[in-house]
């Protein structure tokens, strides 16, 4: 197999095709009025909401917005109100930034010089507030997670990967994009740099030391089984960075499970105890 972007091309009608059947069969099931989002003007969750909205209309699509002080972005704001104006689905502002302060000053051990917890408190934060609405109006939260970032534990749990349905879970960012403009999506927004805006200029690319295009590739050798030198020699890339991928999404297990229990009795929740998930 050869390592090319072309591995990476899908069927953006079909891939829509489904992904929709699977919202509106999931809203359905579960007797919900509708979905509520987090709307960052990012990418993962423009698609999100423009995917909930031709599932079960936009009538039933919430997109929330929720900005904080330290980290507001205009344009951020400017490009999620351009996606709800598109797919025509209802928006609300909802700012986090006296919510995070009364966080901060009740935590007796809070440094604000660490940015990667003060991150994560804004991440849960996200998640309270879209849970509260959830129960509140009887709605679904979906997830905006995509591949590569799950696979790298890039999220915070129990915070922007914590969702009732995660639909794009199985495509790799480069993957969302193409059908992101499948969608009528502009481009400018579907190229968009990702951020998990959880601190002034984060980027993900950045973070992650690696463009999506690259880190995709490699992934998908790994999850086919390829060697890491195999992978490295067709890509042009040092063997230590496929190394460091794969070391990075094994660690990142616990991330992606739910909390780990001893085996105790007969049949333990989780592992050998699963029921489907709309059983009567």
């Amino acid at each position: 197999m050869k390592l090319t972007l072309s591995l990476l091309k899908i069927d953006c009608s079909e891939i829509q095709k489904r992904i929709c059947r699977f919202i509106k069969e999931y809203v359905e099931n579960a007797g919900a009025k509708g979905i509520v989002l987090g709307l960052s003007g990012g990418i993962d969750s423009g698609t999100i909401a423009a995917l909930s909205s031709l599932a079960i209309g936009s009538e039933n699509v919430l997109g929330l917005m929720l900005p904080e002080k330290e980290n507001f972005s205009q344009k951020d704001i400017d490009d999620a109100k351009a996606i709800a104006h598109i797919f025509n689905f209802e928006t609300q502002i909802c700012d986090m930034s006296e919510v995070l302060v009364a966080f901060y000053e009740a935590i007796p051990i809070f440094d604000p010089s660490d940015r990667l917890c003060k991150g994560n408190i804004k991440a849960r934060t996200r998640m309270i507030i879209l849970y509260y609405y959830a129960n509140k109006q009887n709605r679904i939260v979906c997830g905006s997670s995509d591949k590569s970032e799950t696979l790298m534990g890039y999220f915070t749990k129990w915070g922007d990967a914590a969702a009732d349905i995660a639909p794009i879970l199985d495509l790799y960012k480069t993957q969302v994009r193409q059908l992101a403009l499948h969608l009528g999506i502009p481009k400018e927004l579907a190229l968009k740099p990702s951020t998990p805006a959880l601190w002034p200029n984060q980027l993900a690319e950045n973070e992650l030391g690696i463009r999506y295009e690259t880190l995709d590739l490699i992934l998908y050798g790994l999850e086919r089984f390829m060697s890491s030198e195999e992978i490295a020699t067709q890509l042009s890339v040092d063997k230590a960075i496929v190394d460091q991928i794969k070391k990075r999404w094994l660690v990142n297990e616990h991330k992606r499970r739910m909390p780990l229990a001893p085996k105790l009795e007969y049949r333990t929740v989780g592992n050998d105890f699963r029921l489907p998930r709309h059983t009567y």
